[in-house]
């Protein structure tokens, strides 16, 4: 929509980047199963694109689409096609005033902790076809130096597939006013917001999330700064709990220079205490980065910044570069990517209800000369509110790469995780799981537009629950070529 409006207005240059993707995956365990292992080749191939607009200050859009079809051979024959997709745009309608965003995301992402981790290649059970959208126009006004003044409204939406979860429609409004550059050392905002939530299912209840809020802050100096906020929240939504409430917060940051920065905050809001954290430090071979959060959620909000990521190396322009937390699972450079892990995205059964969640991400990823590695961990909790009750996702992924020749990579990569669902969650009893994924593999670059990979990777899962074990070896070999 907001490429429509602009486009008659303001010429736009468009680049286009088309690849095919394709492999063959022989495993022992398709179905992951711990009394009933099956044998299976999955053939799969994948045309995509990427559509980009260059070369204009008031519109920049990218859309990447591909569509994958597989075909399962062994004692359970299938065929499927996938659609992935991830959009993104902004415009200015009219200079400096009239701005819309818009995203949109297809993906198969993870139904439940409990059932089999694979991708929805190798095994679909576990796994279904979600799409989140959200079209976001909004005005903002210079008021002089004083201030500045936004308004924002929001209509976003969660669909599923296979009716796993209900879909979600979201309406919302903010409105903001905050200091304009007439201040310098002090700094204040004053914000509104609201989100109105409606469920498709009837057994499911809507909800209204409701706050407004006053902040301040202050620069000590040009390295450190304090800040602070307060406020009150008004929420419906079925809750074992009291759901409205009064607010505050208190902070500070540092920035000794370009390459570090790093900020946290303490504070209280209804449902308790509350923390907040992010940091980022890179060196000439390092990038550091930490981020902790905690807000109250539904599955239309947490869909639309969390689902499944994937990780890649890929060598561009001569050089390797990483890209972690990409949400395909094709690769983000047509050629010569090799895939080393990720983390996956998870539903969340709107019967539970609305939840709270607290999400750590830390990493860092370091080179020299022809070695490349990267270390990951996350600890992501989510407090259910109508339950009264919490589940856990924890793991850490690290992964090494080495440039054996100018055009062939060695990467390896071991991912280890932990997986906790009470009783009030699972349905039968506290159950936790630990994984192990172990990967090698070997990608060379044939031709300036065509490369291909060998991996092998190992799976196991260790249950505390009768038969929920099992262990999965897989062998892929794949190729992907632009054109």
């Amino acid at each position: 929509m907001a490429m429509a409006c602009a486009m008659p207005a303001y010429a736009l240059d468009w680049r286009l980047e088309r690849s095919v993707g394709a492999s063959a995956t022989l495993t022992d365990n398709a179905n992951q199963s711990a009394t009933d292992p099956e044998n299976a080749l999955i053939l799969s191939v994948m045309p995509s694109f990427i559509l980009r607009a260059e070369d204009s200050r008031r519109v920049q859009a990218t859309l990447q689409y591909g569509l994958r079809g597989v075909a399962r051979f062994g004692e359970n024959q299938s065929t499927d096609l996938y659609h992935n997709l991830n959009a993104i745009g902004k415009a200015e309608l009219i200079d400096d005033f009239l701005f819309v965003d818009g995203s949109a995301r297809i993906s198969q992402e993870l139904i439940s902790l409990l059932g089999s981790p694979a991708d929805a290649e190798i095994n679909d059970s576990n796994r279904a076809t979600v799409g989140t959208y959200s079209i976001s126009p909004h005005i903002q006004q210079r008021l002089g130096t004083f201030a500045r003044a936004q308004a924002r409204y929001t209509h976003s939406g969660a669909i599923f597939g296979s009716n796993v979860a209900s879909n979600a429609v979201s309406n919302g409004f903010n409105a903001s006013l905050n200091s304009g550059t007439r201040f310098t050392d002090l700094s204040w905002g004053l914000n509104y917001s609201i989100r109105d939530v409606t469920n498709r299912d009837r057994n499911v209840s809507d909800s209204t999330f409701e706050r407004a809020t006053a902040s301040a802050g202050y620069a000590l100096n040009r390295k450190f700064r304090v800040f602070g906020t307060v406020g009150q929240e008004w929420n419906d939504y079925l809750s074992a709990t009291d759901t409205d409430g009064a607010s505050w917060s208190a902070g500070a940051g540092w920035s000794p220079s370009r390459r570090t920065s790093l900020e946290a905050s303490v504070g209280e809001r209804f449902f308790g205490n509350t923390y907040s954290a992010t940091a980022r430090h890179r060196t000439r071979a390092t990038n550091w980065n930490l981020s902790y959060a905690e807000d109250i959620s539904d599955i239309s909000r947490f869909l639309g910044t969390t689902g499944t990521v994937y990780d890649y190396l890929c060598l561009m322009d001569g050089e390797l570069k990483l890209f972690d937390d990409w949400p395909f699972s094709f690769p983000p450079a047509p050629t010569n990517c090799v895939s080393f892990g990720g983390k996956p995205g998870l539903l969340f059964d709107l019967r539970n209800g609305v939840f709270i969640s607290k999400t750590l991400r830390a990493g860092v990823s370091w080179g020299k000369g022809k070695l490349n590695y990267s270390l990951n961990a996350f600890d992501i909790r989510r407090d259910y509110q109508l339950l009264d009750s919490e589940d856990r996702s924890r793991g850490v992924t690290g992964a090494v790469n080495y440039r054996f020749a100018p055009k062939t990579n060695i990467i390896g990569s071991v991912r280890l995780a932990r997986n906790e669902v009470p009783v009030a969650l699972s349905g039968t009893t506290d159950r936790e799981d630990d994984l192990v994924t172990l990967s090698l593999g070997v990608n060379h670059q044939f031709a300036s537009d065509l490369s291909g990979a060998l991996t092998f990777r190992h799976t196991q899962r260790d249950s505390n629950v009768a038969d929920a074990d099992f262990e999965e070896n897989r062998l892929t070999a794949s190729g992907n070529m632009r054109f």
